[in-house]
């Protein structure tokens, strides 16, 4: 939260480009194979001036040097497909990240999750990447003797303090000549937890306590009879003074007085922004055609609600009682059925990680990724309005002519799309799912109540609802369009016989409230127009989290320190020592019953 970061020796900032970071969850379009999700992300980040061959052979490199070989042309995995493993899934997300080959490589807990045999290959390969001359960070989640001996350096920190920072094989000896060796037959990484992680002091007084243990193996070793808490504030004193922190400052200012160590800076990715919309593009377009809950789903409930739609009101005619059929119909098209497209919501929650995962790591912008998908939802979008349109259009026999026909699909495809960029909105401020899509139809619920189908748009009250809630509803719009576009023209049967046949213009105006001053195709263009809202209001929430992020961190950060005196690894005085409930805390050695190996 303070200091410098200092690079060589030089303060720097951490840029895209220089440093990569790994996050602990994998987070990846689980429809590609490993090899097509190497390829997309070489094509957004390596210069647009490599040929198709030269990216093939860096990206055929990564997955050799990752040992990737073997599930190649292997899916990822979703939901409702198998995969590759977890530990094929951590490498591969590793190879992502050093296709660019960065500086440095972060990595939170890459072994976590996985049996030891896919931890030991993944820390191996991470040694590989090290040796290659890039400088490896990671940390690490309980590791075996095996995988923590791979390390070359460690830095122990506990409540924000140093106890060890040198050779990961010269801790052994360090906490041996502080006087807490190692036991022979422990895990030396198990060991330096045990010794400086003063939550075991909690949670053994509270095991001592409920199970009414008193009796407390006796040690001749006057330091393994102290609680954690002490044996950790006697490690870092030891360590302030030791050889082995002197090394390392020593090292440090070594390596800040050589000169022409400067550590290049470049951009998180080379290629142009129209390489980068092109590949995404194709990316999403592809994602949306493997995952069959994106569109397909939709698609085939379109289909059957249309079908049904249809059926029930098959040849509406031009009876009186068609008028408020043909309402109704209208109604139900422009408002339920479009209400049906936040059933890709989750689907989009999964691709709306994988940006922000990328985005931390620099791949693109936000621009880019905002029109990118909505061009590849462009074709989907097209064939769910004209399938829908076709069947409804003809069986329900609306007004007839290519023109009405076309604004009909158009209205539809229209309506659905604002309805996909309004949940695109909800998602980039309710990341959770289940909250989304409850988000989502409540406001969506409210637009439609606006639509002047439940009540009619001049009756509704003057405040909120009519200014300006009906006016930002896209379905009022859209219905008021879908009224003109089938009545205007047409004549329908009187309420009595032998009197005057009404008119289209007649109806909806008087009886349904809707004014025939402008155009049908004005009524579309005010849904555009909220379509193109909702999109730009989803890019700029996205550059404005992205602009807040550090803020918001920064005041986390802070209440964070705020209560970190109440966790008890980060007190000087273990917090169960005053209880009359609990047993007194009891050492380490009696901890794991064992006596220390010196006596």
């Amino acid at each position: 939260m303070t200091g410098n970061i200092l690079l060589n020796g030089k303060k720097k900032r951490l840029e895209y480009g220089a440093v990569a970071y790994v996050t602990q969850e994998d987070v990846m379009l689980g429809t590609l194979t490993v090899r097509e999700t190497l390829t997309y992300s070489a094509h957004l980040r390596l210069p647009t001036t490599l040929s198709k061959e030269e990216v093939k052979d860096i990206v055929e490199g990564t997955i050799m040097e990752m040992g990737l070989q073997d599930c190649g042309d292997t899916v990822i995995g979703n939901w409702h497909r198998r995969g590759i493993s977890g530990g094929e899934k951590k490498r591969l997300s590793i190879a992502l990240e050093i296709l660019t080959m960065p500086k440095m490589l972060f990595l939170d807990e890459p072994t976590s999750g996985l049996d030891s045999a896919s931890a030991f290959f993944v820390v191996q390969s991470l040694r590989n990447i090290a040796r290659d001359g890039r400088t490896v960070v990671s940390s690490i989640h309980q590791p075996s003797s095996e995988v923590f001996a791979l390390f070359d350096d460690l830095f122990l920190l506990s409540g924000g303090e140093t106890v060890y920072f040198g050779e990961a094989k010269m801790a052994v000896q360090f906490f041996a000549e502080a006087g807490f060796p190692c036991p022979s037959r422990r895990n030396p990484s198990d060991h330096f937890l045990r010794c400086i992680n003063s939550d075991f002091d909690a949670i053994t007084a509270t095991l001592k306590g409920s199970q009414r243990l008193r009796d407390k193996p006796t040690s001749s070793d006057p330091f393994m009879e102290m609680a954690t808490a002490q044996i950790k504030s006697a490690l870092v004193e030891k360590y302030r003074d030791s050889k082995y922190a002197k090394m390392a400052r020593a090292r440090s200012q070594e390596i800040s007085k050589i000169e022409g160590l400067e550590v290049e800076t470049k951009s998180g990715s080379q290629a142009t922004w129209w390489k980068q919309l092109t590949t995404l593009t194709k990316r999403s377009f592809v994602n949306m055609c493997r995952d069959v809950g994106y569109y397909w789903a939709r698609i085939v409930i379109y289909i059957l609600v249309s079908i049904c739609v249809g059926t029930v009101f098959y040849d509406v005619g031009y009876g009186n009682t068609a008028i408020l059929a043909r309402v109704a119909c209208g109604a139900f098209i422009t408002g339920f059925m479009t209400f049906m497209s936040i059933g890709g919501f989750p689907s989009f929650i999964e691709e709306l990680k994988v940006f922000n995962k990328e985005r931390l790591n620099g791949y693109y912008g936000v621009a880019a990724y905002t029109l990118s998908n909505f061009l590849s939802a462009f074709p989907f979008l097209v064939t769910i309005s004209l399938i829908t349109g076709t069947i409804t259009f003809y069986l329900v026999k609306f007004r007839s002519g290519f023109s009405h026909y076309a604004f009909f699909c158009l209205n539809i495809f229209f309506s659905i799309a604002v309805i996909e960029s309004l949940m695109m909105v909800v998602a980039s401020m309710v990341p959770n799912y289940l909250m989304g899509i409850v988000t989502g139809a409540g406001i969506i619920g409210i637009l439609m109540m606006t639509s002047g189908f439940f009540r009619l748009l001049p009756d509704l009250p003057k405040i909120f609802w009519r200014y300006p809630i009906s006016y930002i509803s896209f379905s009022s719009w859209a219905l008021q369009g879908a009224y003109k576009n089938d009545f205007i023209g047409l004549e329908f049967d009187p309420l009595l016989p032998g009197d005057q046949k009404l008119t289209g213009d007649e109806i909806i105006t008087k009886y349904f409230g809707v004014t025939v001053d402008r155009s049908k195709w004005w009524d579309l263009t005010a849904v555009v127009v909220i379509l193109i809202c909702y999109r730009l209001i989803f890019f700029i929430i996205l550059k404005m989290k992205e602009k807040a992020s550090p803020f918001l961190q920064e005041i986390y950060a802070k209440k964070t320190l705020e209560h970190l005196d109440k966790r008890p690894s980060f007190r000087k005085v273990p917090s169960l020592a005053s209880s009359k409930r609990h047993q007194p805390l009891h050492s380490l050695s009696s901890q794991e019953g064992l006596n220390s190996p010196l006596h």
